[in-house]
C-alpha cells in the first residue's frame, strides 16, 4: 500500500510498505481524506520536531478512513463505519519509524470503548492516549468536514483548557487553521470581542469573514494597546515563544496568555515585569483528550447546522501522490488547509 515517508529531513516520497493486518481491538480503514498539518507535519519534515531524530518516518496524523475489516473483540465499531484519527506505527520493515503513520493507504483505529470495558486499555495491549480520540463519525458529515475534524477537536477543546468564557475579551495571533478555528469557535460560542493580529494582509478579509472584529498588523500592536485593552486572554495561535512578551502588557490584572502549539525551545522567557501582577500562563502542547473526543458532538452538530464548513478553511487538494507538490505550495503562504486524497 502507499505510504507518505519522510526519507530524511526535506526529502519526502511515496512509497510502498505493508498493509496492516488488524488484532483483537483494532479495525483497519482505508483512507479516503487526509490533511496536512502546517506545523507537526512541517516540523517532522524539516527534521527540528522536539524528540524526533529517527528517520525515515512514515508522515500524518489527520485522516479519515473507511472501516473494512475488525478485530475479534471489537464491538463498538463496524465495517463500513466512518473513523478518524486512524493511525499506523508498523510497516513491515525495522528500518522505517512513525511520525503517526495516517497518510498510509490504510490505517489502524482502536475500539477505546471495549479496551476500557474489558481493563486492557494499557501499554501492554498497544493502547496509547490517542485511541481515546480514534472514534466513529457519523456518515451524514461529509469526508472534508469529517478530517478537519482532527484539528476542530483539538482547538474546541483548547478552548476548555484555556478557560474562555463568553462575555470575555480576547486577541489571537495568527490565522492559520488553528487561528482562524478559534476565531470562529469563540464567536460561535459566545466571546464579547475578538482580535487577530496577522501579518499577511492577504487573509485579514477571510479572519473577518470568520467573525473577527478587528484584525492587525504586528506594527499596530501600540494602537490596540491604547483602543482595546487590558483584555481577558491572549492566544498564540502560531505556537512562538517571542509572542508572551508582546502579549503580558496586553492583559487585565488576572488574564490569560494562552500557547497553543509545540514549542520548539526547552524556555519560554517570560518577562514578568511586563504583565498584570496576577495573570496565568497555559501551555497547551498536546491535547487533552477527554475535551478533544467530547467536541465532536457539538462540532458535528455546527456542520449540520450550516455553522462550520470545510469550504471556508480549505484552500488545496491534491491526490497522494502529489504530496511534493502539495508542500511546496505550502512554503508560499497561499495554504489555510490542504487535503489529500486516495
Amino acid at each position: 500500500m502507499k505510504a507518505v515517508v519522510v526519507l530524511e529531513p526535506n526529502r519526502v516520497e511515496v512509497v510502498e510498505v505493508a498493509k496492516p493486518i488488524s488484532k483483537a481491538y483494532q479495525v483497519v480503514a482505508k483512507n479516503k481524506v487526509t490533511a496536512l498539518c502546517n506545523a507537526t507535519d512541517r516540523k517532522l519534515i524539516e527534521g527540528h520536531f522536539p524528540g524526533v531524530n529517527q528517520y525515515p518516518l512514515v508522515l500524518g496524523h489527520e485522516g479519515v478512513a473507511v472501516v473494512e475489516s475488525v478485530g475479534a473483540k471489537v464491538r463498538n465499531i463496524k465495517v463500513g463505519d466512518h473513523v478518524i484519527g486512524g493511525l499506523l506505527g508498523e510497516f513491515g520493515r525495522s528500518d522505517y519509524h512513525s511520525g503517526w503513520g495516517g497518510f498510509c493507504e490504510y490505517v489502524v483505529a482502536h475500539d477505546h470503548d471495549a479496551m476500557v470495558e474489558d481493563g486492557v486499555a494499557n501499554a501492554e495491549n498497544g493502547w496509547f492516549d490517542s485511541c481515546e480520540i480514534q472514534t466513529v463519525v457519523d456518515t451524514d458529515i461529509p469526508f472534508d468536514e469529517a478530517v478537519l475534524l482532527c484539528t476542530w477537536r483539538e482547538v474546541y477543546g483548547g478552548i476548555g483548557d484555556f478557560n474562555l468564557q463568553a462575555g470575555n475579551d480576547i486577541l489571537i495571533f495568527g490565522a492559520g487553521p488553528v487561528g482562524l478555528s478559534f476565531v470562529k469557535f469563540t464567536r460561535l460560542l459566545g466571546i464579547r470581542w475578538i482580535g487577530v493580529v496577522e501579518p499577511n494582509k492577504t487573509r485579514h478579509e477571510k479572519i473577518k469573514s470568520m467573525g473577527a472584529d478587528q484584525v492587525f498588523v504586528p506594527e499596530e500592536i501600540p494602537q490596540l494597546r491604547n483602543e482595546r485593552t487590558p483584555l481577558d486572554a491572549v492566544i498564540d495561535a502560531v505556537g512562538d515563544e517571542t509572542i508572551v512578551n508582546l502579549s503580558l502588557p496586553l492583559l487585565k490584572l488576572g488574564g490569560s496568555m494562552c500557547i497553543y502549539g509545540v514549542l520548539a525551545n526547552e524556555m519560554i522567557p517570560v518577562k514578568k515585569s511586563l504583565a498584570p501582577y496576577n495573570f496565568n500562563l497555559f501551555v497547551h502542547q498536546w491535547p487533552t483528550r477527554f475535551r478533544e473526543r467530547a467536541a465532536q458532538k457539538p462540532l458535528c452538530q455546527w456542520i449540520r447546522e450550516g455553522k462550520l464548513n470545510a469550504a471556508d478553511f480549505v484552500t488545496h487538494k491534491f491526490p497522494v501522490e502529489q504530496i511534493n507538490t502539495a508542500l511546496e505550495i505550502g512554503k508560499t503562504g497561499q495554504v489555510i488547509k490542504c487535503l489529500l486524497t486516495y
